[in-house]
């Protein structure tokens, strides 16, 4: 009994073994196939994009449905055991179905023929520079020398690899002029504006307006200041002043202070009165219309509290309020 127990032991585990073996030999048969390149006698380019945000598996998927790998299971298993998940980039890629599927997805990390690169909304122009440096190898010192502040229009881009400084920078001009229309540049004019005032005071309305509700307002109370020759004590313009803050890692200092305010500069809006010489940042299309088309109202005070909400006031007593209660209280 002892001995055919034995027997009948061994038996399932050498079943069991067998089954993992032919477990195995089938994975690897899968694999083998499903990784392989799709035709290996058609070399013919195919285009393929890679958009922002797209993850492996809509990658895998996409490249499926353009017949560039056999399997978008055996390509997902593929990247993450590559561990290579993060390094796949946006952008688009020439590639064609002689590439397995391992080539396929290293060529995703890089040899891509345009880049996606995103601009911010009240970026200056050495923010913009770090991410030219960073995507596209463009020495940030280049795109300083032949970018102008306030129209490099806040957009997403797809660039060309190879791009120079000079053609990134038409490119972000052309957008701008494309969507700076007619009409709001002689709206702008019937409020006393020239199309550079208009852009200059865009840029600080951006910098000072959080939303498409606060900017119309403010450019209004800028506007009233700027006829009245009030100085417009505009806080951001200190800060373009002052330049990149190493404590904060950030081009705008979070915290001014009154020594802050006395700074010798053509763009302390608290000495002078009038417009600073130029923008401070590439405003957004929002803040142009609202520059173009700002809102009348009685206040001619506002401020942000800790929280950045804004506190509208028309007299000075309502404003000095307003501090004590959301600045000091």
């Amino acid at each position: 009994m002892k001995s055919n127990s034995t027997n009948i032991f061994f038996s399932r585990v050498i079943v069991f073994l067998l089954v993992i073996a032919v477990g195995i030999v089938v994975f690897f048969g899968w694999w083998g196939t499903s990784t392989q390149a799709v035709d290996p006698m058609d070399p013919a380019p195919i285009s393929f994009t890679v958009h922002p945000g797209d993850g492996v598996r809509v990658i895998a998927a996409n490249l499926a449905t353009y017949r560039l790998i056999r399997s978008p299971t055996a390509f997902f298993v593929l990247v993450k055991v590559m561990g290579i998940e993060k390094n796949l980039q946006a952008g688009d890629f020439r590639l064609n179905k002689t590439m397995d599927s391992k080539t396929v997805a290293q060529q995703l990390t890089h040899g891509f023929e345009d880049i996606w690169v995103t601009v911010l909304e009240g970026w200056r122009n050495e923010e913009i520079a770090v991410v030219l440096a960073k995507n596209l190898d463009i020495p940030e010192s280049e795109f300083l020398k032949v970018s102008h502040e306030g129209y490099m229009f806040p957009d997403t881009y797809r660039i060309p690899h190879d791009a120079s400084a000079g053609a990134v920078v038409n490119m972000f001009r052309t957008t701008f002029d494309a969507k700076v229309t007619d009409a709001m540049k002689a709206s702008a004019v019937k409020h006393g504006l020239t199309v550079d005032q208009m852009v200059t005071l865009a840029s600080l309305v951006e910098r000072e307006g959080h939303n498409d509700q606060d900017r119309p307002v403010i450019a209004g109370i800028l506007l009233k200041r700027l006829k009245a020759n009030w100085p417009l004590q505009v806080d951001a313009t200190l800060q373009f002043s002052l330049g990149y803050q190493s404590s904060d890692k950030s081009w705008w200092k979070k915290e001014l202070t009154d020594d802050d305010r006395k700074i010798a500069s053509p763009y302390n809006t608290y000495l002078n009165p009038g417009l600073p010489p130029g923008p401070i940042c590439n405003p957004g299309l929002s803040s142009l219309n609202a520059v173009a088309n700002p809102k009348d109202s009685d206040y001619w005070y506002y401020l942000h509290d800790t929280s950045g909400a804004i506190h509208y006031a028309k007299t000075i007593e309502e404003h000095n309020a307003n501090i004590a209660k959301f600045l000091r209280g």
